[in-house]
């Protein structure tokens, strides 16, 4: 076997080489492509998402917090956003590596084919007994070697082709996943809009209801009048001063408020009653109770 026969063989292997090579990089980026988009419904399903290490994590269960549900979408965009980048990164690796491949091949056919002109040019020169059957047998090698760069372009446009296709379908995949994203975002802030609405409204009922009540109480209620006589700070000092007016035989009454607990002498069944015992308090020097007033007052079960 000649040297340019060798050189020829060796070049159509490599070629041969980088074609397979290449074309199991892109089968194997398009699987991948195909189970990231397979599981990545998994993965939200079971609350399982990949970190920025591409490492498996699990997720807390989703609440009804609106920031952690918008965070759990944040971190599984990042995650899609990433792989698709990863595929296309590789789609490019691939191109590039077939680019250099096609420009090898070019660059050692031109310098076989130099050789193989200067061989013709020093045997014509040689000699110009030539068989006519030599010289047609070289025609249809060089025809040959034509029709396979030919076929090696072609197949390389189609690599290409491929390529760029997976390419357009990893940029599709993105912007139907970013869509997604944007409407899963919209529909947990219209979610939280109106579950606020409805609180909003649920606590002007409530509010309005117990309004209401109150009012009803006040103009139907059994009312009932009591003499307070003070408001103690603390229960300490509410039960001294209950203690000091049970002591003088009157009934007590205490009702917590929120600005301390109320001491309350009664109940008494009309409004002159209850003043009567007003002024007797307040005229006792021993009790100390210059303040008391008179009030209607609704006992708590009744109110």
């Amino acid at each position: 076997m000649s040297m340019n026969s060798k050189q020829r063989w060796m070049g159509g292997v490599v070629l041969l080489g980088g074609g397979v090579l290449l074309a199991a990089l892109l089968l194997k980026g398009k699987e991948e492509i195909h189970q990231n988009n397979i599981k990545t419904p998994e993965l939200v399903t079971q609350n399982v998402q990949r970190n920025a290490e591409g490492e498996l994590v699990q997720l807390q269960p989703l609440t009804v917090d609106v920031e952690t549900e918008k965070r759990l979408l944040e971190q599984q965009r990042v995650a899609r956003e990433k792989s698709v980048a990863e595929q296309e990164a590789r789609a490019a690796e691939f191109l590039a590596m077939q680019q250099q491949a096609e420009a090898d091949a070019a660059r050692k056919a031109a310098e076989e084919y130099a050789a193989l002109n200067a061989h013709r040019n020093a045997a014509q020169q040689s000699s110009d007994n030539i068989p006519p059957e030599l010289v047609e047998d070289e025609k249809a090698k060089q025809q040959r070697i034509a029709a396979d760069k030919a076929a090696e372009v072609k197949k390389l446009e189609q690599q290409k082709l491929q390529a760029r296709t997976e390419a357009e379908k990893a940029a599709a995949a993105k912007k139907l996943a970013e869509q997604k994203a944007l409407a899963e975002k919209q529909a947990l802030e219209d979610k939280a809009k109106r579950e606020a609405e409805a609180k909003r409204k649920a606590d002007e009922a409530k509010k309005k209801a117990e309004a209401e009540k109150a009012r009803d109480l006040l103009e139907h209620g059994d009312k009932q009048w009591m003499v307070q006589v003070a408001l103690a700070a603390n229960e300490a000092n509410a039960d001294a001063l209950a203690a000091k007016l049970r002591a003088k035989g009157y009934k007590v009454t205490k009702s917590p408020t929120s600005k301390g607990v109320r001491i309350m002498v009664g109940p008494s069944k009309d409004r002159d009653t209850a003043d009567a015992a007003r002024k007797k308090i307040t005229a006792d020097a021993s009790l100390g109770m210059k303040s008391a007033w008179v009030i209607d007052w609704v006992p708590l079960d009744k109110r």
